[in-house]
């Protein structure tokens, strides 16, 4: 581990946004990508394959790895397969976490928070854009979260479930059922990107950085 920081919960986070503002040139780069995804393996072994296969994919291509800070799970292997194949690495961890979750210290840059509402706050303002993978409750929190922000129009960053083996079909039902019952209403559309594979995960993200939107109808979701 190179850094390690303890930031209080008055601290400014790092908006990506206010850089955009400064640097207009760098505002459709992704430079980042925040990956939710559980602090279990789960049974299916795809998950692990599709964790690690998205780790290297980030690393090949420069881009960093916003995540978690646990060294378990589904967050162990995308965090060890980015940093084996020479990338870079942003843990975040609130410090109650720290021992439940067995920090990553081998990362380059760790950061440890008083509390959630911090972690998921500097997640967002670290990132370019967000991946779902397989996970439990605390990945669906997350993947809500940054849904329910796009869809009040707070932010316009590429969404993307990974939808390995069809772990996400029953949220995707839900959100079906939702809208049949009108509770998500037209104007208020949830915006983001179903694959099937970790190897479709970058290349979905790309379209929505360039034109704020993907021109791939077979795998852009709208609800």
């Amino acid at each position: 581990m190179n850094e390690m920081t303890k930031m209080p919960v008055d601290r400014p986070a790092n908006d990506k946004n206010a850089k955009a503002e400064a640097n207009p040139a760098k505002a459709n780069q992704i430079e980042s990508v925040c990956v939710y995804c559980g602090s279990g393996k789960g049974v299916d072994s795809a998950y692990a394959i599709a964790a690690r296969k998205l780790g290297k994919t980030l690393a090949d291509n420069g881009i960093r790895l916003i995540y978690g800070g646990g060294s378990l799970g589904l967050m162990g292997e995308v965090a060890r397969a980015a940093l084996g194949a020479g990338g870079k690495v942003t843990g975040i961890i609130p410090e109650f976490l720290g021992s439940r979750e067995h920090m990553l210290k081998d990362v380059d840059e760790l950061i440890v928070v008083e509390n959630m509402h911090v972690r998921k706050q500097l997640m967002f303002d670290r990132a370019d854009a967000f991946v779902a993978l397989p996970g439990g409750i605390g990945t669906l929190e997350e993947l809500v979260e940054q849904l329910t922000w796009s869809q009040l129009g707070r932010h316009s960053k590429p969404i993307v479930v990974a939808n390995i083996n069809g772990f996400w079909d029953p949220f995707l039902n839900l959100l079906d059922h939702m809208k049949a019952e009108t509770f998500i209403r037209a104007g208020l559309d949830v915006r983001f990107t179903v694959v099937n594979n970790a190897e479709d995960i970058l290349p979905a993200i790309k379209p929505h950085a360039e034109t704020e939107r993907t021109s791939d109808d077979s795998i852009s979701r709208r609800f």
